[in-house]
């Protein structure tokens, strides 16, 4: 799936607001938030510091990013995940606006087909803190037969910190003991992603 163009977003928008392309509103709106990305990430509060923009019309334009963000998103029915590319296939479009690391759990049926995509927890911009305890309630609560665990980097460079070596140590170990295989690790940033499963970390 495509990224949304910045012109889309605008025509877009200029739409949605009954207002002209060019119109105040609409040139400032995209000067300070120049990238799909930061208009992606836009907060409410920011966007009624511009002038013409009140609280409905700000309610209006994050309801609508937010659907664009999920039109962008690919289709998971009967997706069934064969190789790290898939996971990152599935989880980019979503993951390339956050600006906050983001874990994400996805739980495989017998057949490595996707049974559900949860997100276990959301950070600080560069750590996102997850115990074992919440990835195997959610797995044992979607009856996984294994999992995937995935997270981003806002930083844009995929390659795992320490911590993030030593937490998948941990959810390796805790799955064994439960009877739910962690198959991988995927970390996403800058459209690249390392799989620590390929790079020999388990």
């Amino acid at each position: 799936m495509q990224q949304i163009k910045v012109d889309d977003l605008r025509q877009l928008v200029s739409e949605s607001l009954r207002e002209s392309n060019d119109s105040y509103t609409i040139q400032e709106l995209f000067e300070r938030f120049p990238t799909t990305t930061e208009l992606m990430d836009v907060s409410e509060q920011q966007l009624v510091s511009i002038k013409g923009i009140g609280k409905g019309k700000a309610r209006q334009i994050t309801a609508m990013l937010k659907l664009a963000k999920v039109l962008t998103l690919p289709n998971q029915d009967q997706h069934v995940i064969r190789s790290p590319k898939d996971v990152f296939n599935l989880l980019e479009p979503e993951l390339r606006f956050e600006q906050k690391e983001h874990f994400i759990c996805l739980f495989l049926n017998t057949k490595n087909r996707l049974i559900f995509k949860e997100v276990i927890s959301v950070g600080s911009l560069n750590t996102a803190i997850v115990h074992p305890r919440e990835v195997f309630h959610a797995a044992i609560r979607r009856c996984s037969a294994s999992l995937i665990c995935a997270h981003n980097h806002p930083s844009g460079d995929p390659e795992p910190s320490i911590e993030d070596v030593n937490l998948t140590k941990r959810l390796i170990a805790a799955g064994e003991i439960i009877g739910i295989e962690v198959l991988d690790h995927v970390i996403t940033g800058g459209n690249r992603f390392y799989s620590l499963k390929e790079h020999g970390h388990f």
